[in-house]
C-alpha cells in the first residue's frame, strides 16, 4: 500500500517521466503499441480533449495552448510515430497506423468520449480515428489541415522531399519549418522558428519518410465529415502557404463546419496563440 506522497512519487517514476508544477503531479508515459513506444501525457480533469500535432512537431507544440485548456479539461497529448520521443513502426506510416496508436492510449486511459483537435497531419489522423469511433468523438477541429486528399502535385513534392531529405537531412527540415509561416512572420516569431526547427529534428530519417508517404496514401475524407454529426470546426490561415484559403472556406460551407479565418500562415498556434486559446476554449464548451 502507498502510504505518503514520497512513495507516490517513487511509484510513477517506475514507468512515467514526472513533474511537478502547482502543486500537480502531472504524469508523462510511454505505452508500447505493436513493439513501438509511444510517447503521451495526460494531464488534468475534466472532458476529454486529445491534441494532435502535425508533421515535424511533437507533444510540446501544445506546450502554450495546454495551460488554459487544462484549466477545465482532461488534455491528452502524444508524440507521433516516428516524431519527438516515439519510436517508428513502419516505412509507411499511413493515417490509420497513427490513428490505432491513439486509439491505443484512449483506450488504455479508458476515456470513452473525447475531442480531438489536430494541426495540419494532427487533422487527417483525427479524421481516420473519427473513421474508426464515431460514436466516442463529441467534436473535431482542423487546425490548419482538411479533409481533402493530396492532389497530384502535392504527391511529387512529397516524393521528391523524401529523396532529398536523404542527401540533406537537417537543411531540408529547416527550410520545411519556415515556409509553414506567413512570410511577414519570419522575423517577428524568429526565436519561436529556432525552438520549432530544434524539435523538429528530432523526427527521425524514418519517421519523415513513413509520415509523407503515408500522408501521400491518404483517403479524402470529404463525405464523411459533411455526414458527420459530431460538432465540426475549421482554422483557417488566410496567407497559408499550404492550403488554398478559397478552397478551405468552400470546405468549411460543404461540410457544415463552424470555420475561423486568421490572417496568418499555417501555424496558427503560433501566429494567433491567443486568438487560437479562445476559439479552441470556445469550440470546447460547445461540444
Amino acid at each position: 500500500m502507498i502510504e505518503n506522497v514520497s512513495n507516490i512519487v517513487k511509484y510513477f517514476m517506475m514507468f512515467s517521466v514526472l513533474k511537478i508544477e502547482s502543486n500537480l503531479i502531472f504524469v508523462s508515459m510511454i505505452l508500447n503499441f505493436k513493439n513501438a513506444n509511444i510517447f503521451y501525457t495526460d494531464e488534468g480533469k475534466g472532458t476529454a480533449v486529445v491534441l494532435v500535432h502535425g508533421f515535424l512537431e511533437n507533444a510540446t507544440m501544445w506546450d502554450e495552448i495546454k495551460p488554459e485548456l487544462i484549466k477545465r479539461n482532461r488534455i491528452i497529448t502524444l508524440d507521433l510515430l516516428g516524431h519527438g520521443k516515439s519510436d517508428c513502426l513502419r516505412y509507411v506510416h499511413s493515417v490509420d497506423v497513427f490513428a490505432e496508436t491513439i486509439d491505443a492510449i484512449l483506450k488504455h486511459l479508458k476515456i470513452r468520449k473525447y475531442i480531438l483537435v489536430g494541426h495540419s497531419l494532427g487533422g487527417y489522423i483525427s479524421l481516420a480515428l473519427a473513421k474508426i469511433n464515431p460514436s466516442k468523438i463529441k467534436g473535431l477541429c482542423l487546425l490548419n489541415s482538411t479533409c481533402y486528399e493530396d492532389s497530384e502535385e502535392r504527391r511529387e513534392l512529397r516524393t521528391r522531399a523524401n529523396k532529398m531529405v536523404q542527401k540533406n537531412f537537417e537543411n531540408m527540415v529547416k527550410l520545411s519549418i519556415s515556409n509553414l509561416f506567413h512570410q511577414d512572420n519570419l522575423s517577428i516569431y524568429k526565436n519561436e522558428i529556432t525552438k520549432i526547427k530544434e524539435d523538429a529534428l528530432q523526427t527521425s530519417l524514418q519517421g519523415y519518410i513513413a509520415a509523407q508517404e503515408g500522408m501521400k496514401i491518404r483517403p479524402d475524407s470529404i463525405d464523411f465529415f459533411k455526414e458527420s454529426t459530431f460538432k465540426k470546426m475549421i482554422v483557417i490561415g488566410e496567407n497559408d502557404p499550404v492550403l488554398n484559403y478559397e478552397i478551405s472556406i468552400e470546405e468549411a460551407k460543404t461540410t457544415k463546419s463552424k470555420y475561423v479565418v486568421f490572417p496568418d500562415g499555417h501555424m496558427s498556434h503560433i501566429e494567433n496563440k491567443n486568438e487560437v486559446i479562445a476559439v479552441l476554449k470556445e469550440f470546447i464548451r460547445g461540444c
